[in-house]
């Protein structure tokens, strides 16, 4: 389990780090019982208390609080009546938004977990399929049931909730505008980061946007360590 000293990064150098690591939450399930639901993060978004596209630059309120706190307090909020997942960040007032996963599979979360994180994220007339069970900051947080008044302002629990890191992260990643800011709010920043590996899974594929080009609306970065790109 990673603890509070990784979260302790510039918010564009942690977007970066959370790529690739293993989202793990623990919950008592009526009928499986005792099980850990699990999601790799695949896209991220920077946010500063000093641009307007972050909460943080509205200023202090209770509500934003987590976002004052020491780097790695876990900021929930409702977004269009979802749950949304973010860690703060080192600086007062920065974090990054956890936008979107994937579904992860091994020993300790294994297959037969997907369908419970179904039964949590249900997709309407017919069932999500699995690479779509967390392609959104609400619906990740649909199906590893967080909840903001269970973990707003928290910290990662070992038994309950936890960051891992597991395999190498990505060796590259796309950088591009963040998704859902307003004109005018700094919406032209390069501030969301996305696992290239998994971009046709995002919320958004930058690859494929129409009339988007590389080098002008996206960049595609090198990492070095399959962690961080510096």
């Amino acid at each position: 389990m990673l603890d509070n000293r990784f979260f302790n990064k510039d918010p564009e150098r942690l977007a970066i780090a959370l790529l690739g690591k293993i989202l793990r939450r623990r919950i008592n399930h009526p009928r499986a019982g005792n099980i850990w639901l699990a999601a790799r993060i695949i896209e991220t978004e920077a946010y500063y208390l000093t641009e307007k596209g972050s909460h943080s630059s509205l200023g202090f309120t209770q509500k934003r609080k987590a976002m004052f706190m020491r780097p790695g307090t876990i900021y929930m909020y409702y977004a269009r009546g979802g749950d949304s997942l973010n860690f703060s960040a080192r600086g007062k007032g920065n974090g990054v938004l956890v936008k979107s996963g994937f579904p992860y599979i091994d020993k300790k979360s294994p297959a037969s977990n997907l369908d419970i994180m179904r039964e949590l994220n249900p997709g309407g007339r017919t069932a999500r399929p699995d690479e779509r069970l967390c392609n959104g900051q609400t619906l990740i947080c649909r199906s590893l049931h967080l909840k903001v008044p269970e973990w707003n302002q928290q910290q990662l629990h070992r038994s309950k909730f936890r960051l891992e890191e597991i395999e190498q992260g990505p060796v590259t990643i796309i950088q591009c505008q963040r998704i859902g800011i307003p004109p005018g709010r700094d919406h032209h920043l390069l501030l969301r980061f996305v696992d290239t590996r998994y971009a046709p899974f995002c919320t958004s594929n930058p690859l494929t946007k129409k009339n988007w080009k590389q080098g002008r609306d996206y960049l595609i970065l090198q990492t070095t360590t399959g962690e961080t790109c510096d």
